[in-house]
C-alpha cells in the first residue's frame, strides 16, 4: 500500500498526538522517534507516517537538518504531502522554531503558499480572528505563560510567526472558513499572488478543520496541531486501519512525568489522592552527585507488583523557578531526562510492560533511552493520548507518550490501574 502521507512532528508527545488523530481518521499509522535514516523500515501497509524529533527548543539551524532529513526519507517512502505538526499552544519564541522550520520546507518542496491552523478543539485550543485560545483564555493569559522552555506570552498568531519569518503573514477568518472548502482554497489563491507564503487559519470546531483540511490537500506543506492533521485524514480515501494487539496483561505498570504543566500535577494529584505509590525525584540531590537512580529503583523494588507506580520530577512553577536558579534551565531540563531516561531502561528490564510517560521532552529522553525506532498506533484513552505498540529486548512494550498538557486529570490512574484498561477496545 502506497504511503498517503507524511507527517514530522517537533517532539514525542506531538508525534503521538498526531498519529493518533491520523488513526481516527482512519488511516493505519506508523510512528517513528528520531531523524529515519536508511536502515529505518516502517510497519507494513502503513497510510500515514510520523516522524518524531526532538526539535522543539534546539536551534533552529539544528531542527532544519533534522526536518529536512525526515522530509527527504518521506518523500522517499512516497509521501506526496508532509504534514509539521507542532504544539496545539504554538511552543515557539521569536527565533523559531516554527517559522525558521516552515520555510525550509517549503523551499525544498517548491511550495508557494502554506496554511497554519493549531487549533485542537477537543483539547480546548481554537483561533479566532487570528488569536489563540485556551478554554476561555487567550494563550498568553494561559497556565502556558510559564512554560519552562517556551513561555507563551503573546496569543495573536499572525504576529507570533511574523517574527519568525521573513516573508508576508496573513490570515482566513473564521467567516471565509465557515463558507466553505471553495471558499478557503479561494482565499489561499488571493494570498498567494499578493505574495503572502504564510497563511492562518481560524477554527473553532472540528467542522471547520475537516474543511480547512480539504482545502489544503493538494499543498506540499501544511502546519498545525493534531486538529488539522484529523480533518486533513479525512480528505484522503478511507482505509480503515487494521486492529492492534491488546495491553499486555503480565508485567508491572508505571507513570513517569516529567512535564510541569497544569495538567500534569493535576494528574499527578489525583494518582497520589488514590493512595497509589508515588515518589518524587530529587533533582538538586542527582546534580550534585547523589545516586538518586539506585535510590529510586530501591524504593520501586519494595512497592506491591501489583499496583502502577509513579515517579515524577514534575513541579510548581515556583518550585521548578528554584531548581533552575540553582542548575540554570538547560541544566535542570538535562538532568530531569537523563534520570527519567535512566529510569525507564531499568523498570522495562524490571519486568514494567505498561509504561506511561508525561511530557514531549521526557518522551523524547525516554524512547531513546529504551532503543525505541518506530511503534504502531492503536487506541486513545483520551484524545490524543494513544497507546502504542513496541518490541524491546525485554518483551512487548505499550507505551502512551502524553503531551503534559493532555488528558483527563484521572488519565494516570484509569489508563494503569483500573481492569477496564487492560482489555482491547
Amino acid at each position: 500500500m502506497t504511503l498517503r502521507i507524511g507527517c514530522i512532528a517537533d517532539d514525542f508527545t506531538g508525534g503521538t498526538d498526531v498519529a493518533a488523530a491520523f488513526r481516527r481518521a482512519g488511516l493505519r499509522t506508523a510512528l517513528v522517534f528520531g531523524t529515519p535514516d536508511a536502515t529505518t523500515a516502517l510497519p507494513a501497509d502503513c497510510d500515514a507516517a510520523v516522524v518524531a524529533l526532538k526539535s522543539r527548543s534546539i536551534p533552529a539551524d539544528e531542527a532544519i537538518a533534522d526536518f529536512l532529513a525526515a522530509q527527504r526519507w518521506l518523500w522517499a517512502e512516497g509521501a506526496a504531502q508532509v504534514y509539521f505538526k507542532y504544539c496545539s499552544t504554538f511552543d515557539s519564541t521569536p527565533d523559531g522554531n516554527i517559522g525558521p522550520v516552515t520555510d525550509a520546507l517549503m523551499d525544498a518542496a517548491g511550495a508557494a503558499v502554506t496554511l497554519h491552523c493549531p487549533a485542537s478543539p477537543p483539547n480546548g485550543r481554537t483561533v479566532y480572528q487570528g488569536h489563540l485560545f485556551v478554554h476561555d483564555q487567550l494563550l498568553s493569559d494561559s497556565p502556558l505563560r510559564h512554560h519552562p522552555l517556551n513561555p507563551m506570552t503573546d496569543a495573536a498568531l499572525v504576529r507570533l510567526l511574523s517574527a519568525q519569518t521573513p516573508h508576508q503573514v496573513a490570515l482566513i477568518d473564521w467567516t471565509t472558513v465557515r463558507q466553505g472548502v471553495e471558499a478557503v482554497r479561494d482565499a489561499l489563491v488571493t494570498h498567494q499572488q499578493a505574495g503572502v507564503q504564510h497563511v492562518i487559519a481560524d477554527a473553532l470546531t472540528d467542522e471547520d478543520l475537516a474543511v480547512i483540511g480539504a482545502a489544503t490537500l493538494e499543498l506540499p506543506v501544511v502546519g498545525g496541531a493534531a486538529g488539522l492533521a484529523e480533518g486533513l485524514g479525512h480528505a484522503y480515501p478511507a482505509a480503515g486501519p487494521a486492529a492492534v494487539g491488546p495491553l499486555p496483561r503480565n508485567g508491572r505498570a508505571a507513570v513517569l512525568a516529567g512535564s510541569c504543566s497544569a495538567r500534569t500535577l493535576e494528574q499527578i494529584a489525583q494518582f497520589y489522592a488514590a493512595g497509589l505509590p508515588s515518589l518524587h525525584l530529587d533533582v538538586l540531590a542527582a546534580a550534585t552527585g547523589r545516586d538518586v537512580t539506585a535510590e529510586t529503583l530501591a524504593w520501586y523494588d519494595e512497592q506491591n507488583p501489583a499496583l502502577p507506580v509513579l515517579i515524577y520530577a514534575s513541579a510548581s512553577p515556583e518550585e521548578l523557578a528554584a531548581v533552575q536558579a540553582q542548575l540554570g534551565v538547560a541544566e535542570a531540563a538535562a538532568q530531569v531526562e537523563d534520570l527519567l531516561g535512566t529510569l525507564a531502561a531499568h523498570l522495562v528490564e524490571r519486568g514494567v510492560r505498561r509504561l506511561l510517560v508525561a511530557g514531549g521532552e521526557t518522551s523524547g529522553a525516554v524512547t531513546t533511552a529504551l532503543g525505541i525506532r518506530a511503534v504502531l498506533v492503536g487506541e486513545e484513552a483520551d484524545p490524543g493520548v494513544p497507546w502504542t505498540y513496541a518490541d524491546t529486548p525485554s518483551g512487548d512494550l505499550a507505551l502512551m507518550l502524553k503531551s503534559g498538557n493532555f488528558g483527563a486529570p484521572d488519565l494516570f490512574t484509569r489508563a494503569l490501574h483500573t481492569p477496564a484498561a487492560q482489555e482491547p477496545k
